[in-house]
Parts: structure tokens; C-alpha cells; sequence
């Protein structure tokens, strides 16, 4: 939260106009709190079934996979655009359906052609979905390409030691769950938290 926080306020003072995030259901809820500024009541009202659902966000097939946006002004009083993204139970389907919308944003701003990138996409992944799930390089190897670019996506990984039941020794050749977005030469930071 700290770090999503931090990017945004930095993002919004670099004239970033819109963040758009996508992320499974780990922390979701305290995204949409802490980040997004979605009150406690409407978040609770939604659980409750009273709350008139946007369906243009989707209706997911749980309550917080649904999708949500607000705006709010950083401590710079800069206005900025949240846009969290629905994403449904399977952790990383999200990833391509947020870079396709960051995409179309961009070449409707018509920003892909001068090279300017006024909306920042950022993932949030849990570690073993990260280097378990297909999609994950599948998406990377396509970034550099001309016609899916987005400029840059911010990946964090929250490393939360096992993926559902499988400890990393059994699910990664590699040391590091991060280490397939070597394959694009992406920084790569190790932060303990």
C-alpha cells in the first residue's frame, strides 16, 4: 500500500493523467480502501447485496473481483485517475485484458505515436502465480512489441512463501519467482518488507 501510494503520488507530479492496476484477490480489499478511496460502507453494502452494482465494471463472481474507479488529488494537488480493473478468481488472466486497455487508451490519447505515456499500468502479483502461470511471459515477451507496447508496466510481486500448497522449491527452476522478467532485461528490485 505504502509503495502503490508512492507511485502514484510520483506518477501524478511526472503529469501521468490515469493509473490503471490490475491484481487478483489478495489485498484487493484494502486497494480499493486505502488506494482507490472506496469507503468501508460501500464496500460492505456490496457484500450485503443492497449496493446498485455499475455492471460496465463487470460483475465478477465474487464481490471484490469487481472493478472500480475514482479520482483522487495527490499532497502535490495534482488529480489523478484510479482505475482498478475486474479481474476474475484465475490470479493472472488480468494481466493481458489491463494492458490492452491501457493500450487502447493510449492510442485513443493518440500518446503511442509521440512517445508520451500519460497512463501507468501496474500489476500486482503473488510470487507463485508469477512464475507459475503462463500468461505471465506470454505478456512480458509481447511488451516490446510495436503494436502491444505500453510504455512500461510497473510489476510488483508479493512474495507470500507458498503458492496455495506448493512451496517454491516444487513450482520454479529458478531462485527467484521475478526472474522470467529477465527475459526483457526489466529491473528487477528485491525489497524486504
Amino acid at each position: 500500500i505504502a509503495a502503490l501510494d508512492a507511485i502514484i503520488n510520483t506518477a501524478a507530479s511526472h503529469d501521468v493523467q490515469e493509473v490503471v492496476i490490475g491484481m487478483a484477490h489478495r489485498g484487493r480489499l484494502n486497494v480499493l480502501a486505502n488506494i482507490m478511496g472506496k469507503t468501508y460502507e460501500q464496500i460492505f453494502s456490496e457484500f450485503e447485496g443492497t449496493a446498485i452494482i455499475d455492471q460496465t465494471m463487470g460483475s465478477g463472481d465474487v464481490k471484490y473481483h469487481m472493478g472500480y474507479g475514482s479520482e483522487i488529488t495527490t499532497p502535490d494537488q495534482k488529480k489523478i485517475h484510479l482505475k482498478l480493473v475486474p479481474n476474475p478468481s484465475h490470479l493472472e488472466a488480468v494481466n493481458p485484458v489491463l494492458e490492452g486497455i491501457v493500450r487502447a487508451k493510449l492510442d485513443r490519447m493518440g500518446s503511442i505515436y509521440d512517445a508520451t505515456y500519460p497512463v501507468l499500468p501496474i500489476l500486482i502479483h503473488g510470487d507463485a502465480a508469477f512464475a507459475g502461470q503462463g500468461v505471465v511471459p506470454e505478456v512480458l515477451n509481447m511488451s516490446q512489441l510495436r503494436g502491444y507496447k505500453t510504455g512500461g508496466t510497473i510489476n510488483i510481486v508479493i512474495n507470500n512463501q507458498v503458492g496455495f500448497t506448493t512451496p517454491p522449491s516444487e513450482s520454479r527452476s529458478t531462485v527467484y519467482s521475478t526472474d522470467i522478467a529477465k527475459s526483457i532485461q526489466a529491473p528487477i528490485f528485491h525489497v524486504n518488507g
